[in-house]
């Protein structure tokens, strides 16, 4: 298998995708937080210290598919056509799982986009509990569904 970021002199490279034709691509990623009873009865009832965890989690993600190509490499800055993140709350665990929906019409998919976007959903939910609970654990991050471009449909 040919690796894509690497060009012929095996220097990195950002793949050219000037050739390929623009498609609907979606990418579906989600991810776990675990933490303490404590913890998640705090956010919960939106009595931590640091302000409303999950609509902050929210907005994190968000922003963290915005910047994906700022902070993964080889990455393409993208013009998204919508982000969407759901939180479930996971009592028996207790923790939240976080999902990320990114759709855009392009040339390159939105797989890192929607990864990313999870990370720094968690890593958020995160700081603003670690006073409560520093052994919180993130996990699962994976993803889900990607579909369009060349490669197909991918369904976990």
């Amino acid at each position: 298998m040919e690796l894509t970021h690497l060009d012929k002199n095996n220097r990195p490279t950002m793949v050219d995708v000037s050739g390929k034709n623009a498609t609907s691509r979606v990418a579906v990623a989600s991810g776990t937080i675990t933490m303490s009873k404590d913890a998640y009865n705090a956010i919960i009832s939106q009595t931590t210290k640091k302000g409303p965890v999950i609509q902050t989690a929210v907005v994190a993600a968000i922003m963290g598919v915005k910047k994906t190509s700022e902070l993964i490499p080889m990455c393409h800055p993208l013009l998204l056509s919508g982000i969407n993140c759901d939180v479930k709350q996971l009592d028996e665990l207790p923790g939240f799982e976080l999902s990320v929906t990114v759709k855009l019409d392009g040339q390159t998919g939105v797989e890192m986009e929607a990864l990313t976007g999870v990370s720094i959903g968690l890593l958020t939910i995160y700081d603003m509990a670690k006073a409560i609970d520093k052994g919180m654990i993130i996990s699962d991050v994976k993803l889900l569904h990607k579909s369009g471009g060349k490669s197909g449909d991918f369904n976990r």
